[in-house]
């Protein structure tokens, strides 16, 4: 049986839920909407809550008004394994948002995410101080780099 995780995160929105949602959905492999429902009842009856999922873990999005916005102080990392990788996801995440230092990014909707290579804390233990010296100069990762670094001496 496949294990049912009992963490969801829950994305506020301002009546971008479900634009947000296919936004995501249409970036990963793996990833589709689950259900779009109206809100019934309550302060935000009227708007959405949309159920996604993405690479085997469940979102819900949710119209709920302008009360609270995103900050990077909540991100979702995409550990990748390859440069390609890192371009696409980057391409299509920042396409709209804004880029930041070390592989961080906000996108078109506010939300922060991280597009690092898996292997950094491999290379990071190689060498910390030069891979975290160039992977602080870099706004998009470039593992090449990094793997670069792990090998100076």
């Amino acid at each position: 049986m496949a294990a049912i995780s009992k963490i969801r995160p829950n994305l506020w929105f301002d009546g971008q839920a479900e634009a947000a949602a296919n936004f995501y959905v249409s970036i990963f492999k793996n990833a589709k909407i689950l259900s779009v429902d109206h809100i019934s009842a309550g302060p935000a009856q009227g708007n959405k809550i949309v159920i996604f999922e993405l690479e085997g873990l469940k979102f819900t999005a949710f119209d709920a008004g302008p009360h609270f916005q995103f900050s990077p102080a909540v991100s979702f990392e995409i550990a990748c394994d390859s440069q390609a990788e890192i371009d696409h996801f980057w391409h299509k995440l920042a396409h709209g948002g804004q880029t930041q230092q070390c592989g961080w990014l906000q996108d078109r909707f506010g939300l922060s995410w991280q597009i690092a290579p898996a292997e950094l804390p491999q290379l990071m233990h190689k060498n910390p101080q030069a891979v975290m010296e160039a992977y602080l100069a870099m706004t998009k990762v470039d593992i090449a780099q990094l793997r670069a670094a792990a090998q100076q001496e």
